[in-house]
């Protein structure tokens, strides 16, 4: 080391996920880089008058966890007023709404449960006499679909079905009215621009916290699936250090321009201390619970024959004309046509492709997808926390929709690591919460439809959130690892994350998390 280190970690048990020197006891920091990794007795040759020494205590340390799927800045809007994520049925609905608080006269919920309307068609008629005339906006847990009153669909001035270049639904009876189920998202912007929003000092403010609460399980980066907010990141970035580092790519959408191109091309790179643009987000299809997943054959409604994109040979271009500019892709793909179909495109790139694209969700896919994965050098990114929307005996919307075939096809996390593919992890907040210990653990212990084939192992699950995280984002060089010249991003558990029961592991204790060499949590 040619000059001290700013910061020492000692007296831990480091697993450090670099085959050239798999365990240490010591780990040496300085300009936000490892320095050094080594034996406790050697810390003293290593530090200097400036050196901070944190002694772990035997705490298990581990390279900094990154949530691979997230939405901390986007989610904050989706996640404001009534959170309804523990209601259960209908009339259990109606009592949370009847005393749920106002915002400038509207009540606004999120995390609304498909499986609370019973198999019902999503329907205002079911609400609307609990909110004496309220407007209101109740986004399902999905983030593709929401329920509209009445009273907020005329404030928007929808009074019955649009047309829209991509894959969107203003949902009207055999009357032509709407009844206020408005799929993806083109729709529910149209009444998402009439609501009250909070104010910047507010949005600050929140995004403060969670960042904060994130970074307290664990977490020291997230790959963020939209554009964010670059004035509201970069503010704070510029007064305070990021606890997590933040990978924002934006959405290119069905009907975009070579203007429009030329601006995502433009916008790679762009950032902060701890933040940067980096990568587009499509979306080849939307959910099944809503009916948009793009499937092989239509789902039990009749219903997923069609793509998000209604031009999917757009979708291609555009996808092209990136990956030219040497922007990476990550793709929404949940139903088995929509990975298919990315699959395609990226073998179409050529060998060029390989390791530049990833497809995010992939919620059911047969036997013959799975190893083109490897073969094409594209990146499984998947939810495990997403397996506790469904049900074992194929009882909820979900499995419904698909039938048993396809809904035995659920989260192949075990398949598709066995068959050489990266698979990197994450939660996709705010639609699961972001817990890191919650999706280690559950993608040892997938939930529901899923809980009838076998998880990850222990060691797997931690590679989801750091060796095949950093894959995915093109960062296995520096990040990843516990290793002399990468970022000096760190995780340490009360409990060895690879070792411990999984229901233990989502308990564990979080004794320090260092990002960027800043210490931004330290637990008991």
């Amino acid at each position: 080391m040619t000059a001290a280190p700013d910061l020492i970690l000692t007296g831990a048990e480091v697993r450090t996920l670099d085959p050239a020197r798999p365990f240490a006891t010591a780990v040496a920091v300085r300009d936000g880089v490892i320095a050094a990794v080594g034996e406790e007795r050697e810390v003293r040759d290593w530090r200097g008058p400036g050196t901070e020494v944190v002694h772990l205590g035997g705490a298990h340390l581990v390279p900094g966890l990154v949530d691979a799927h997230s939405h901390p800045v986007w989610g904050l809007d989706m996640a404001t007023g009534a959170d309804l994520s523990g209601v259960t049925d209908l009339a259990g609905l109606r009592a949370a709404l009847a005393g749920a608080a106002r915002t400038d006269g509207w009540v606004i919920g999120h995390g609304l449960d498909h499986n609370t309307f019973g198999g019902r068609p999503v329907d205002r008629a079911l609400v609307e006499d609990v909110l004496d005339g309220a407007p209101a906006f109740l986004r399902l847990y999905d983030g593709h679909s929401a329920l509209a009153t009445g009273a907020a669909l005329a404030t928007a001035g929808v009074t019955g079905a649009r047309v829209f270049e991509q894959r969107s639904e203003v949902v009207c009876d055999a009357d032509g009215r709407p009844t206020g189920h408005l799929v993806e998202h083109a729709a529910m912007q149209l009444v998402e621009s009439v609501m009250p929003r909070p104010s910047y000092a507010a949005r600050r403010e929140r995004l403060v916290e969670l960042l904060g609460a994130m970074a307290a399980t664990g977490l020291t980066g997230a790959h963020v699936m939209d554009a964010g907010d670059a004035e509201l990141v970069g503010a704070v970035a510029e007064e305070t250090v990021l606890p997590l580092r933040l990978r924002f790519a934006p959405w290119c959408m069905p009907g975009i321009d070579a203007a429009g191109l030329a601006e995502l091309v433009a916008a790679q790179g762009r950032g902060g201390r701890h933040w940067v643009v980096d990568g587009v987000k499509f979306f080849m299809d939307g959910t099944v619970e809503g009916g948009t997943a793009w499937l092989e054959h239509a789902d039990c409604h009749g219903q997923g024959t069609a793509a998000f994109w209604p031009d999917p040979d757009a979708y291609a271009a555009a996808v092209r004309h990136l990956h030219t500019a040497g922007v990476r892709t990550a793709t929404h793909a949940i139903g088995d046509a929509a990975v298919r179909h990315v699959l395609d495109v990226v073998a179409g790139l050529g060998a060029g492709a390989a390791g530049r694209h990833r497809i995010e969700h992939i919620e059911t896919a047969p036997d013959a997808l799975l190893p083109r994965f490897a073969e094409l050098g594209v990146a499984a990114s998947m939810q495990p926390p997403h397996t506790a929307y469904t049900r074992a005996d194929g009882g909820d919307e979900w499995s419904r929709r698909l039938g048993p075939a396809r809904a035995g096809h659920a989260w192949r996390l075990r398949d598709l690591r066995d068959a050489g593919a990266t698979v990197a992890l994450g939660s996709d907040w705010p639609i699961a919460h972001h817990d890191v210990r919650a999706v280690l653990a559950t993608a040892r212990t997938p939930r529901g439809a899923a809980s009838t084939r076998a998880g990850l192992t222990g060691l797997e699950a931690l590679e989801g959130c750091t060796t095949h995280a950093a894959r995915a984002a093109g960062e296995a060089a520096v990040a990843g690892r516990v290793a002399v010249g990468c970022r000096a991003d760190l995780t340490a558990f009360a409990l060895d994350p690879v070792e411990s029961p999984a229901d233990e592991l989502a308990q564990a204790p979080v004794r320090l998390t260092v990002t960027g060499g800043y210490v931004v949590h330290r637990g008991k």
